[in-house]
């Protein structure tokens, strides 16, 4: 059965750190809905105003943000000792676990631009203290393959045409992939009937059944076993994020996602005496 578009929303612009202008595409409201996920950031800018003073300093537990660079540099840091830079091409799949606290700089390429993505996933209540890590890929350690008719898939995780990504042991079982479509060409792909799948348009415009995508947009998907998006007269990008729901109550303030209130507020207890890294 083909999946077609049960919502369509395009986000609000925010800010968010200490003054970073950036689109979020769904949040805080949408995410009993859009279980596993969280929360999608679309924080592409050529204007370094906009996004220079960063994230400083800041705390996760309970969740899991994946960081999708295409064009310029972020630098982070955490309270563990690990530092780098996140450029082109490169994902960090961060999961904060038992708690975690870092700090992403975004500084843009030497024109001045910094496109990128942020999404959050929610950890079951089974791993939600489990210990902090990272999983981390340069731009060529991400296949891409290329069908007969032109697509071409950046497979960060899941499985295109027997490619597999390289995002592993993963509890929500995540699809996440960069596709782009020439004109009117198709994409298909298998999908688990109980799985959530989204769909955001990223340049051009396609299509799913009847309904129209454009840059910016994102696509809540029906339930099914198929996904078929087709690109217009112009060629369509589009990510496409599935995952397995957790189905669990969500306590949420901040960057800490918590199943019940109690527990978020000892996370916040924990981080003001400064005991919420176990590790």
């Amino acid at each position: 059965m083909q999946r077609i578009v049960d919502t369509l929303i395009k986000g609000n612009t925010v800010t968010e750190g200490a003054g970073v202008l950036l689109h979020r595409v769904f949040g805080f409201h949408e995410a009993p809905a859009f279980d596993p996920f969280l929360l999608l950031d679309d924080f592409r800018s050529d204007t370094p105003e906009d996004y220079l003073k960063g994230f400083p300093w800041h705390p996760h537990r309970g969740i899991e943000t994946i960081t999708y660079v295409l064009k310029g540099d972020v630098e982070h840091g955490d309270s563990l000792g690990n530092n780098g830079v996140i450029s082109d091409g490169e994902v960090q799949w961060m999961t904060a676990g038992s708690g975690i606290i870092h700090q992403e700089m975004p500084k843009g390429d030497k024109n001045g631009a910094m496109h990128g993505f942020q999404l959050w996933t929610n950890l079951p209540a089974s791993y939600k203290m489990m210990p902090p890590r990272y999983q981390e890929f340069t731009a060529s350690g991400i296949p891409e393959v290329q069908t007969p008719d032109g697509c071409r898939i950046k497979i960060i995780a899941g499985t295109i045409n027997g490619i597999t990504g390289p995002v592993t042991d993963v509890v929500i079982a995540p699809v996440y992939i960069d596709c782009t479509l020439p004109p009117t060409a198709h994409f298909h792909h298998p999908s688990p009937d109980n799985h959530t799948a989204l769909v955001y348009g990223i340049g051009g415009k396609g299509r799913i059944g009847d309904a129209v995508i454009e840059n910016g947009q994102l696509a809540h998907l029906s339930q099914g076993t198929e996904i078929t998006v087709e690109a217009t007269e112009i060629p369509f990008r589009f990510l496409l994020v599935m995952g397995k729901p957790i189905g669990e109550p969500i306590a949420w303030k901040g960057p800490i996602v918590m199943n019940t209130q109690e527990e978020l507020d000892l996370a916040f207890i924990e981080y003001q005496s400064g005991k919420f890294v176990k590790i």
